[in-house]
């Protein structure tokens, strides 16, 4: 491939990272793995919550961008490349499971009477009645609210993600939203999840994580 091809913007380091890793450059490609594995865990993590599959797809995602990206123009940004094949490995999960139990409980291992350790421990019961919720609903609805109101993500960009017009995208997640309140009313615990997030809704999405 003529690696001018993948110099979309002029001085793209992206452009150059992309040519190294499809030349076969074991160096660029673990430097690209180590750049954005983090956040590629992070994604699948607030869409499919806490599973044991999670360190497995992030492999997968990895497998699919190197393959890939041979394709990359640079219209959008390599970061934006990752998540759109993270985006779509958790959607492809979530179609392969559907009727499985999946939902891995965090083992309790915090002292009793430490109030920190309680509420860490409420959270994760809220966490878990959310991704319980979620379950329940189509895997694209539940990808879009998940990058939404977990994510912090806007709609222009989940869309973008997800390969979808923007007005689907709000629908999705306006759907979501609906379900996920009309559980909320026979689930305190849940409730009281959905309160505190919409009370740190201002918050930097890095902030939430």
């Amino acid at each position: 491939m003529d690696r001018s091809q993948l110099r979309a913007v002029p001085g793209s380091v992206d452009g150059d990272l992309v040519a190294r890793c499809v030349a076969g450059d074991r160096g660029a490609q673990r430097r690209l793995f180590e750049n954005e594995k983090r956040r590629v865990h992070a994604t699948l993590f607030r869409i499919l919550g806490p599973n044991q599959s999670l360190d497995d797809l992030v492999q997968d995602v990895f497998l699919s961008v190197f393959r890939s990206l041979g394709a990359f123009r640079g219209e959008s940004s390599l970061s934006t490349w990752v998540d759109r094949c993270a985006v779509h490995a958790a959607l492809a999960h979530i179609r392969g499971r559907r009727g499985r139990q999946h939902l891995e409980l965090v083992p309790e291992s915090l002292a009793s009477n430490d109030p920190s350790a309680e509420r860490r421990a409420l959270a994760r019961e809220a966490t878990r009645h959310l991704y319980a919720v979620l379950e329940g609903l189509p895997s694209k609805q539940r990808t879009a609210f998940a990058l939404s109101a977990i994510d912090g993500r806007a709609v222009g960009e989940i869309a973008e993600l997800m390969g979808a017009t923007a007005v689907a995208t709000k629908a999705r997640i306006w759907r979501a939203r609906l379900h996920v309140e009309k559980r909320a009313k026979s689930d305190p615990v849940l409730a009281e999840y959905l309160v505190d997030a919409k009370a740190g809704a201002s918050a930097p999405r890095g902030a939430r994580s």
